[in-house]
């Protein structure tokens, strides 16, 4: 992952956010970091690929290759929902305070 290129073709970028995206959930802000990425998805654009898109990129694989810090859930303690939105996208997690962090 770490050495796969920047995609060249509407079709590589297609290719990269489809297996990225079964990750999703365990990338922050997922939607919002691959927005220019998705852009070059879209139909009547020219496929230039920017440096915001390699920001994107090389922000996805990163974020790819990084351990998610994933606990499973101590049934003593309360659940939260913790909510989020944008213009551009929603999200919500089930978390629960351990202390003072999220688990």
């Amino acid at each position: 992952m770490t050495n796969l290129q920047p995609p060249k073709t509407v079709k590589d970028i297609r290719s990269f956010l489809g297996h990225a995206g079964f990750y999703r959930r365990f990338i922050k802000d997922f939607s919002q970091i691959a927005r220019p990425l998705t852009r070059l998805l879209c139909k009547d654009i020219n496929f230039e690929f920017t440096e915001e898109c390699h920001k994107a990129f090389t922000k996805i694989k990163e974020a790819l290759v990084s351990a998610p810090v994933v606990q499973p859930p101590n049934w003593e303690l309360p659940f939260e929902i913790m909510c989020d939105a944008s213009d551009y996208a929603v999200g919500a997690v089930l978390g629960q305070r351990k202390t003072r962090s999220y688990m």
